[in-house]
């Protein structure tokens, strides 16, 4: 039985002077350290909000300037390919303002803002807001910058047509593997004519030489939409529907994504509407019987080791939810892939001083 007393005593001797962020753990501390001034810590609620509360790097769109960095986040507010309700242009805005994420990750042991040098370096620079093609073509440029710095990028949407582009610069000198965490295989054909819209940046993307979609697995695929999608199993994609996750077990998830990619460059894909719509209704294709966030922070966290090169958190559409729960979800997952850049091995030793 303790001794409360001489406990008591003990705890007072080691904590009861504690001024403010002296802890002495060594792993809590190494965080405590940065974070902690004088006792304080910065307010979350105060100053000019960035995604995940990172620097601001103001960055000249003409001539970008991207040394000393090995992360890159931005935003592309930008849903003209939309097939049903828009609003995702206002995402990355949203998630600017969500406050409370990070910096700790207590299961990936890591405090990715203070173990990589990244910053927010504000949003794609858009020519304009009428022409799906132009924007495109923007933000493949954009990206491209950041890829030939030796940046890796990791963006927040705007639509799911976002990604077509940003995988043409990721995978610009060679094809990349998928890990994508979707409602929708996103790998369907034109509709109306136009071949960029939201539900086919994939198939756009194996076709034009920069997916490998023997490298490429699909997770939480639902909805009515299958008879769109028959080109991803063709191609070879690996498609893992939320009812089989059910059924795998998320264990049986986690090994059989990372066989797939393998030890080869992967980006990440995660579409909020991958969560069923109780915990995400924000979104412009929502469908019932999806993951929950811990299904999804389980899934990434298994992924550590994954040599990931970019990522992105696309479709929150947040004037469809008052409570905000969607961009909470969709922050909470970029802190997830974030952290996960940390131990990516093309990133982690990447624009270092010598």
């Amino acid at each position: 039985m303790t001794d409360f007393p001489a406990e008591l005593e003990r705890l007072r001797a080691k904590y009861g002077a504690d001024q403010g962020g002296e802890t002495h753990d060594p792993e809590f501390a190494r965080v405590a350290d940065k974070i902690f001034s004088g006792g304080k810590r910065p307010a979350p609620y105060a100053g000019v909000p960035t995604f995940l509360t990172a620097p601001h790097r103001p960055v000249d769109p003409v001539a970008p300037d991207f040394s000393g960095l090995q992360v890159a986040i931005s935003g592309v507010p930008m849903d003209l390919g939309v097939t049903n309700r828009p609003g995702s242009r206002f995402g990355p805005r949203a998630l600017r303002t969500i406050e409370r994420v990070g910096p700790y990750h207590h299961v990936l042991k890591c405090a990715p803002l203070f173990d990589l040098a990244v910053a927010d370096v504000g949003d794609a620079p858009l020519a304009t807001r009428y022409f799906l093609d132009r924007c495109h073509a923007d933000i493949e440029a954009w990206i491209g910058k950041m890829v030939a710095a030796g940046v890796a990028p990791l963006t927040v949407g705007g639509d799911h047509s976002i990604t077509h582009p940003i995988l043409r610069a990721v995978g610009h000198d060679r094809p990349v593997g998928l890990i994508h965490i979707d409602a929708h295989s996103d790998t369907g054909g034109p509709f109306d004519g136009q071949k960029f819209h939201h539900g086919g940046p994939f198939r756009n993307a194996v076709l034009d030489g920069v997916l490998d979609p023997a490298r490429t697995v699909q997770i939480g695929l639902r909805g009515p939409a299958e008879y769109m999608y028959e080109f991803a199993t063709d191609s070879g994609m690996t498609c893992l529907h939320a009812e089989e996750v059910d059924r795998m077990g998320l264990d049986a998830v986690i090994a059989r994504a990372r066989a797939v990619v393998g030890d080869g460059p992967t980006y990440i894909s995660f579409d909020v509407d991958s969560l069923d719509p109780a915990y995400a209704p924000g979104t412009g294709t929502p469908e019932i019987g999806g993951l929950t966030p811990r299904e999804v922070q389980a899934i990434l966290r298994g992924m550590k080791g994954v040599d990931v090169v970019g990522g992105d958190v696309v479709e929150v559409a947040p004037q469809y939810d008052a409570t905000t729960n969607t961009a909470l979800a969709g922050a909470q997952i970029l802190f997830e892939i974030l952290s996960l850049m940390v131990f990516s091995p093309s990133i982690k030793n990447q624009n270092l001083p010598a």
